[in-house]
């Protein structure tokens, strides 16, 4: 019984490393709210999903938006780094996030695709919908 056990004990340990990673899992993060803590809070949770191996796609709408915008002069710094909500979205991009901001509002806005920093590009809603609709993907809105 002796030997059985190791090779056994072995592969649970195993299925418990992979279960406990977040690798495989999707995170759809919407931030709309004009508010910088708002954003940060969704841009830091969806940093913190990145490092744990999770694939993160950020769908920034509304007043959320104008961060992707390149040029952001004065947008504030949020403790404890010190990083405007722009710092923290190129973050997440270097990082390996999707980032693209609602289909609504370049056209509303009266911006272009080149107005958003590198990185950034405008959201096409029927690959947004089944990017949702997929199992599994978890969802977080600020």
């Amino acid at each position: 019984m002796q030997p059985i056990r190791k090779p056994l004990l072995a592969l649970s340990t195993a299925a418990l490393l992979v279960a406990g990673t977040a690798h495989g899992e999707e995170l759809f993060v919407n931030i709309h709210s004009g508010n910088a803590m708002a954003q940060g809070a969704g841009l830091v949770l969806a940093g913190q999903a990145l490092e744990q191996k999770a694939q993160v796609r950020v769908l920034l709408c509304d007043a959320a938006a104008d961060i992707a915008l390149v040029g952001q002069q004065n947008l504030p710094k949020l403790k404890p780094r010190d990083a405007t909500t722009q710092q923290m979205l190129q973050g997440v991009i270097k990082a390996g996030a999707k980032v693209e901001v609602c289909a609504l509002y370049l056209p509303n806005t009266g911006h272009k695709p080149a107005d958003l920093i590198e990185g950034v590009t405008p959201a096409k809603p029927p690959e947004v919908a089944a990017h949702l609709l997929k199992p599994g993907v978890k969802t977080l809105a600020f």
